[in-house]
């Protein structure tokens, strides 16, 4: 059964308005970040490979690998499946990341049969493509499917981020954290929002421990 879909601001007000009131430490946060964004996009090849090359990688990087990607005409998948690999490369694409976007455009993932899987199936559906992990499985999973209550502990800006807004000793681990999100139930991905923006305030505040 497929949960809650984020589709508008109102989707992720809701969640905040819950979190804030399941647990003190997200009104806090909430105090200081301010309003969330949606964080939506649209599902299909091109979201999913755009993860893939922001593996690992600066926003910034990751952005400008994906604007040559588009200029070359390379963000969909027939061309992807074909493209030479001085063709990649000549975009910054790493060897590695050309061996995924490749496997992935081979695939052949039924992105709209996607749509009406469960979490878990989508998470075990997109891991079995190589070069995809749970965390680019679980981010696809908010922000391209909407899905309210998936969650990436493997991310360490959300990582830190718990450490800052649950004043925890250190940066807990990427299962530590899956625990803790159990909590936030239905609305993980709403928590993750929230502190994505914490941590953007923690790294203006007092720099963070990449």
């Amino acid at each position: 059964m497929v949960g809650r879909i984020i589709t508008t601001l109102d989707c992720v007000a809701e969640g905040t308005e819950w979190l804030g009131r399941r647990e003190p430490a997200f009104a806090r946060a909430l105090l200081v970040c301010g309003p969330l964004p949606l964080r939506r996009h649209a599902d299909g090849f091109a979201a999913l490979f755009s993860v893939i090359v922001g593996q690992q990688v600066s926003v910034a990087s990751a952005n400008a690998t994906w604007a040559r990607l588009e200029a070359a005409r390379l963000t969909e998948a027939a061309p992807m499946a074909d493209a030479s690999d001085a063709a990649l490369r000549a975009v910054g694409l790493s060897r590695q990341k050309a061996r995924y976007g490749r496997a992935l455009a081979q695939a052949g993932i039924d992105f709209n049969t996607l749509r009406g899987k469960t979490d878990a199936s989508v998470v075990q559906t997109l891991m079995a493509v190589p070069g995809i992990g749970r965390w680019t499985a679980e981010i696809y999973g908010m922000f391209a499917l909407g899905r309210a209550d998936m969650f990436a502990p493997g991310d360490l800006a959300l990582q830190e981020a718990a450490r800052g807004v649950f004043a925890l000793d250190q940066r807990p681990s990427e299962a530590a954290l899956r625990t803790m999100a159990e909590a936030w139930s239905p609305w993980r991905s709403v928590a993750a929002r929230v502190l994505w923006g914490y941590y953007g305030i923690m790294k203006t505040r007092e720099g963070v421990r990449e």
